[in-house]
């Protein structure tokens, strides 16, 4: 439990946060000075004190992930690893294409994305966003630069430009409703300004901030912002791993099977404009994912 507490210096009164807390059997104790006067804000500083410790406390947890599997990938033979790419990319494909509605199972996918074998039966717009899918998976693996609008925008044209050419890679000019959310995204003539505000908060954050937090923000903040008439989850996801990888974590994929937790947790997110939502939830999710390197 967070307490308030007084301290007296010289002849000043300071009022500090503090919270004990347990990690690995040890009890950790951490403060937060307020100043000379308790302010009306002392709930939300309560709420923001604890997150931070939160965050601290997940923060330990990822980087212990990111050695672990550091170390796994350096007694990994290439060959083998480029196995393990291309499962993942198969994976990656089949989830977030089904969570966007694709009728392919996980089993025609990998026929068609390892094998070259076209399912029968099947809507060709999703045989092609699958095999276009795979081609900017591997794009972004070999991207290590900085996210921007103009990389975003191209890859949303290369997912899209064979099945629905009248929006790839194009900013949406009319306003969209998301399918069963009672989240409304912004008006087509605010979207533009707050791109521009997201690539810059992203260009002072990028080293501020640990790159899983940076990773689940940035999905948080692009598919809020919804700035497609199509695809948004889809490039949200890319944009997420694209960089996870970059900054040598093991790569996510939100499963379409439990899909239900994470719209509930965008949603909330979104409609209490409280991003902590979304966080709390991506951190369990990735550590539960990453349960052999932790």
């Amino acid at each position: 439990m967070v307490q308030l507490k007084k301290k007296v210096i010289g002849n000043k009164l300071y009022y500090y946060l503090e919270h004990s807390y347990r990690v690995n059997k040890k009890i950790r104790k951490k403060e937060k000075y307020l100043g000379k006067t308790i302010t009306k804000n002392l709930k939300r500083q309560k709420i923001e004190f604890i997150n931070e410790i939160y965050k601290e406390k997940w923060f330990d947890i990822f980087d212990k992930i990111k050695q672990n599997f550091a170390k796994e990938q350096n007694k990994t033979p290439s060959s083998a690893k480029e196995k393990e790419i291309e499962a993942f990319a198969t994976h990656f494909t089949y989830d977030t294409n089904r969570i966007e509605g694709s009728k392919l199972t996980l089993r025609e996918t990998a026929d068609l994305l390892e094998r070259g074998i076209t399912p029968k039966e099947k809507p060709l717009k999703d045989i092609k966003e699958a095999e276009t899918h795979k081609k900017v998976f591997y794009e972004i693996l070999n991207d290590k630069k900085n996210l921007t609008l103009q990389k975003v925008l191209h890859w949303h044209k290369k997912l899209f430009e064979l099945t629905k050419q009248d929006i790839a890679g194009k900013i949406r000019q009319h306003q969209v409703i998301i399918s069963g959310s009672k989240f409304i995204p912004p008006y087509p003539a605010e979207v533009y300004l707050m791109l521009q505000d997201f690539f810059k908060r992203l260009g002072n954050n990028k080293n501020k901030l640990h790159p899983i937090e940076l990773a689940a923000l940035v999905h948080l903040k692009f598919v809020t912002i919804h700035p497609f008439s199509d695809g948004n989850g889809r490039i949200s996801r890319l944009m997420m791993n694209h960089i996870l990888h970059k900054y040598n974590f093991p790569m996510l994929i939100i499963h379409y099977e439990k899909r239900s937790s994470y719209y509930n947790a965008l949603e909330r997110s979104q409609i209490k404009k409280d991003q902590n939502i979304f966080l709390n939830w991506f951190f369990r999710k990735y550590v539960k994912e990453n349960k052999k390197y932790n």
